[in-house]
């Protein structure tokens, strides 16, 4: 793939995936991961990793706007960090153990699953 292509498709992948996680509150991963894996051909792990990285800046970005319209439940916000902290590190360790075949079936049965409980 062209580099001008490459750019442009990471150019339309951030407006959306910075629209969803404004929008959604979340779902950026869902996008990024994909669109590296199929379109852009990144190894799985380095996809991971990669729509990470994406996703924290547009994140602070859309919690500084709900912050100022003054959005949050502040005591469900620390009761959430901590689970979510503690599940994060063991889900970065586990992203390493895994191949990258059992990683795409997991996180499509992920997918699958939360669409259906979005549609229920």
């Amino acid at each position: 793939m062209k580099q001008r292509k490459k750019i442009l498709i990471a150019g339309m992948l951030g407006l959306l995936t910075g629209f969803c996680n404004g929008f959604f509150g979340a779902g950026g991963g869902i996008i990024v991961v994909p669109t590296l894996v199929y379109i852009l051909k990144f190894e799985s792990h380095r996809a991971h990793a990669t729509a990470l990285a994406v996703i924290l800046p547009i994140s602070l970005i859309s919690a500084f706007i709900y912050f100022k319209a003054d959005a949050y439940d502040w005591a469900l916000i620390a009761k959430l960090m901590v689970g979510g902290i503690i599940g994060s590190v063991l889900g970065s360790k586990l992203l390493g153990k895994l191949s990258s075949k059992w990683l795409r079936r997991i996180f499509a049965i992920f997918i699958i699953l939360a669409a259906i409980r979005m549609i229920i």
